[in-house]
């Protein structure tokens, strides 16, 4: 079963490699989806795959890369998503 989920990661997470760590990640984790920069500082991201597998990338996010340093993560889930191919920084 595939299903999707927003992330939204607050903290020091621009500058510091973040997209890039949570696209290798992503990819990892055989997940589809994209990862951006958000103009007041936060990342957010959009992943779709199983269920556990998400859960693993939400742990992940929660760490963050070295560098970084996460205050918050919120998940909700997207009610319209096309099928992502592959996992894009935007």
């Amino acid at each position: 079963m595939k299903t999707c989920r927003r992330f939204r990661i607050s903290g020091i997470v621009q500058g510091v490699g973040f997209r890039y760590y949570a696209q290798k990640q992503a990819l990892r984790l055989g997940l589809a989806g994209w990862v951006r920069n958000l103009p007041g500082g936060e990342v957010e991201l959009l992943a779709c795959g199983r269920p556990e597998r998400l859960n693993e990338l939400h742990a992940w996010l929660l760490q963050g890369p070295t560098g970084a340093s996460v205050s918050g993560v919120q998940v909700e889930t997207p009610e319209v998503v096309t099928d992502p191919v592959g996992f894009a920084i935007r």
